[in-house]
């Protein structure tokens, strides 16, 4: 659960630390906005994609289901600084779809955490298979992260793409090779 209350301390401690006054005019309300902002993009650490997968509709003979250029928001876990971009999700039905809303909902509570990436693209690979049971799972995220925009080596536009397969799409080259053609690549 979110301690805005602590969050408001930290906020103006942190003020405090960079030679700010915590009370002047633009800043006196800024530690609750920041808590009310981390209810906000903190939310996925008190959820769970299981309901959103739950739902699903019988299928027969059902090929590959792609949904790309989910985009997304999150957090970098190092430096607390947002990360962004676009996740793209190809899985194989066993017998079940989920609504393609509920893909994007599953990136969305993954997404809503202090996250690296790298974790990220495995989270969400990991729900679908345990929730949805398809024959495979491939998602590939790709996105800029502002600590490496802003800060450090100061690179923007720079993209970071991570990349996993689950089940079918491990050991079958054509069903990867069929997700790059779905992907216009």
């Amino acid at each position: 659960m979110i301690d805005k209350e602590k969050i408001r301390q930290a906020v103006t401690l942190l003020l405090e630390g960079i030679g700010e006054e915590p009370a002047r005019e633009g800043l006196k309300e800024t530690p609750d906005r920041i808590a009310r902002m981390y209810e906000e993009i903190f939310a996925g650490l008190e959820q769970s994609p299981r309901e959103a997968l739950s739902k699903t509709f019988e299928v027969t003979d059902c090929g590959m289901v792609l949904e790309k250029d989910i985009v997304f928001y999150s957090t970098c876990e190092h430096h607390l600084l947002p990360f962004y971009g676009k996740a793209s999700i190809a899985y194989l039905p066993d017998g079940k779809v989920a609504g393609l809303s509920k893909l994007a909902r599953t990136v969305e509570v993954y997404a809503r955490r202090p996250q690296l990436q790298e974790r990220l693209t495995a989270q969400i690979a990991d729900a679908l298979m345990e929730y949805l049971k398809p024959k495979g799972v491939m998602v590939m995220l790709q996105a800029e992260h502002m600590c490496m925009t802003m800060r450090g080596v100061k690179k923007p536009g720079a993209q970071t793409v991570t990349l996993i397969t689950r089940g079918e799409f491990d050991k079958n080259q054509c069903l990867q090779e069929e997700f790059w053609r779905m992907m216009g690549k």
